[in-house]
């Protein structure tokens, strides 16, 4: 367990150790899930993570890697969604000289440098179907070959898979394969989200008050009963890393009002797209009402895609059946944010 005390946290930029008690708390859920790494860290089996995004899941994955065996080999970290699909295929399983324009020499993949360590899979539902396949063929069998070779290389590497997709959704849609799903799959983790684990609010402020007075040479006031109690009450769409952010802030500002001023805005912003109502009438014009309307549930139908695939704006315009560039010019028309606010 003493490997563990020097974890990286993925939720914001203090990279101070995150030990075991801050990272799973005292909830029941945490507390289980914390049995299951523990059982499985020393087990070289792929472990998918899902949860909403900003819950840890990177957190935990480097935590799985530290406490095991293997804790001093390569930790490899690949985000699938930051790389378009005809280079990922490159960055994970490398090429030879002259295999496409551009080869001026030949490179190892991600999978090469992790060989003997644990390689993370971030954003696993984003690779594309071709990849899946030379992906699930890894799995089976442990073989891959690179971008222009014919010869097929070994490589022995846990693999931890990220997610804050429904999979399932996306094997139902024909996104995913369902027979590589299966192989990622052997042991299933959800990170519950901050709302459901607010027992841990005053270790997790704690931690993060002391990184960041810390970081920033700032001696810092706990914060107040009332920023407390609005913190237990918020919903926190943005889970862990929102709250990190919050407290940066505090902790730079020394501010609460502004923090409490941005819940209170926010918390206004979900109860009115929630509770979605035709504008009134102010004037009996029908052609003037019925824009008014119409943009109204325009913002509101666009909100909703957008929440339904996680602030994933490609998803989102499909969903929609709009193009991708159309959808953005929306988003600003509607006033609404370009990117899921922390």
């Amino acid at each position: 367990m003493a490997k563990a005390q020097q974890l990286t946290s993925d939720v914001g930029a203090s990279r101070n150790a995150l030990g075991p008690a801050v990272l799973f708390g005292q909830t029941e859920e945490m507390l289980r899930i914390r049995q299951t790494v523990e059982r499985v860290a020393a087990i070289r089996v792929p472990v998918l993570l899902e949860g909403e995004s900003g819950t840890g899941k990177e957190v935990l994955a480097n935590y799985l890697h530290q406490i095991s065996p293997w804790c001093e080999q390569p930790l490899i970290k690949v985000n699938c969604a930051a790389i378009p699909g005809s280079l990922l295929e490159s960055e994970l399983f490398g090429y030879e000289k002259g295999s496409f324009t551009g080869a001026y020499t030949s490179r190892a993949g991600k999978f090469e440098h992790a060989n003997g360590g644990s390689m993370v899979l971030d954003e696993i539902a984003d690779i594309d179907s071709g990849l899946q396949a030379k992906l699930l063929q890894v799995l089976q069998d442990g073989c891959f070959s690179r971008i222009g070779d014919l010869e097929e290389r070994r490589c022995d590497v846990r693999i931890l898979c990220i997610t804050n997709r429904d999979i399932q959704a996306e094997i139902e849609s024909g996104r995913f394969r369902e027979d590589l799903y299966y192989r990622i799959n052997v042991v299933n983790i959800q990170m519950p989200p901050l709302r459901r684990r607010l027992e841990d609010m005053p270790t997790l402020v704690d931690f993060f008050l002391k990184s960041y007075g810390e970081r920033f040479e700032r001696k810092v006031q706990p914060l107040s009963s009332s920023l407390m109690e609005r913190f237990q009450q918020h919903h926190w769409p943005g889970n862990i890393r929102e709250l990190e952010n919050y407290l940066k802030r505090y902790v730079i500002l020394e501010s609460p009002d502004s923090i409490l001023n941005e819940i209170e805005e926010r918390r206004a912003d979900a109860a009115g797209d929630a509770n979605f109502q035709l504008p009134p009438v102010t004037d009996f014009s029908l052609k003037k009402y019925s824009k008014q309307a119409s943009q109204k549930a325009e913002r509101f139908l666009i909100l909703e895609a957008l929440k339904n695939t996680r602030w994933n704006r490609k998803r989102a315009a499909e969903l929609l059946g709009i193009s991708y560039r159309a959808l953005l010019y929306k988003i600003k028309e509607a006033g609404l944010p370009q990117k899921k606010r922390a």
